[in-house]
């Protein structure tokens, strides 16, 4: 499986990205995906997380109400889509996928994650 991460630059505070993640290669009839992010010197979190079927999703609290994480199966392609971004989002946002079993389920920890993508690197200028 090959993941491969675009939509990252530099913005203003105050302003949005939309991050884009495309899978290829090996495919499952079931999984979820997740976008993580991580700033040099801390350990890498989890931003959001989408199921297969889309109804279940997941987000950090500093996130709420400002990211949203959505997907096109037909595409094999998830979105996240960031306003109001804060100099605090600066990282590089990360996207992963895990098979599931069911397809709406998944768990959100990162070591449930199997694949994993390059990372784009999001930085917000205060």
């Amino acid at each position: 499986v090959q993941l491969q991460a675009s939509g990252g630059g530099l913005v203003q505070a105050g302003g949005s990205l939309r991050l884009s993640c495309a899978a290829s290669g090996r495919t499952f009839s079931s999984y979820a995906m997740g976008w993580f992010r991580q700033v040099p010197g801390k350990e890498r979190e989890i931003v959001a997380a989408i199921s297969w079927s889309g109804g279940r999703t997941y987000y950090i609290d500093s996130v709420k109400g400002r990211f949203t994480i959505s997907r096109d199966n037909a595409k094999n392609t998830v979105y996240l889509q960031m306003n109001s971004l804060k100099p605090e989002d600066t990282a590089v946002y990360y996207c992963a996928l895990q098979p599931t079993r069911y397809r709406g389920s998944y768990y959100s920890e990162e070591k449930e994650f199997d694949y994993w993508g390059q990372g784009t690197e999001v930085t917000v200028s205060s």
